[in-house]
Parts: structure tokens; C-alpha cells; sequence
């Protein structure tokens, strides 16, 4: 069962940039938003040492950790090779403008 929440409108999120959602107890958000305006959703925690991945630079459909340069592609929140971790996903969605959190 899915607990679609509208968090923003588009616009509301820079392109090539991100919006964080926080959720009390529970681990914060990164919205991102791409050049060509899809959106997509992770835990804001980088797998190698937690650095906030919404301050990140976002390029292409991937996002630069500002700690230590890990590449994390937006799509999985896998890191790309050489680098080995995870950043959970959250399903996100884009309907009339408007950004929806599956949460």
C-alpha cells in the first residue's frame, strides 16, 4: 500500500539541485531534481561516511558527495565503482508538477 505525500512543486526544487525533507526519528530525505527535470529520492546520508548528499553536486542522473567525491547514481542510490555502498531509495513520483513521497 502506498502513503503518497505531496512535499513540493517542482519548481520549488532547483534544478541540479535538491530539497531535504526531514522526518522526525526517522532518517531525512534528499529530493533531487536533474537537468531534465525528473526527480528522484534518498536517504540525504552518503554510504561511505554519512555525508549529506544534498549538498551535493548534482550531473546527470548522479550526485558528488561534498565529504570525499563519492559518485552516487540517483536512479538505485548505488555508489559507482571503484566506491561500494548503498543509499536506500524512496519511491518518489511527478504528477502535474507536483513532487509526491511514497513515505
Amino acid at each position: 500500500m502506498s502513503n503518497w505525500t505531496k512535499i513540493a512543486n517542482l519548481e520549488d526544487i532547483p534544478r541540479l539541485g535538491s530539497r531535504v525533507v526531514k522526518r522526525n526519528g526517522q532518517a531525512d530525505i534528499a529530493v533531487f531534481r536533474t537537468e531534465d527535470d525528473q526527480v528522484f529520492a534518498l536517504h540525504d546520508k552518503c554510504p561511505h561516511k554519512n555525508g549529506p548528499l544534498s549538498q551535493g553536486i548534482v550531473h546527470g542522473h548522479k550526485v558528488t558527495c561534498p565529504l570525499h567525491g563519492w559518485n552516487i547514481q540517483l536512479a538505485d542510490g548505488n555508489a559507482i565503482a571503484p566506491d561500494e555502498g548503498h543509499a536506500p531509495c524512496v519511491a518518489v513520483k511527478l504528477e502535474n508538477g507536483e513532487v509526491f513521497l511514497d513515505v
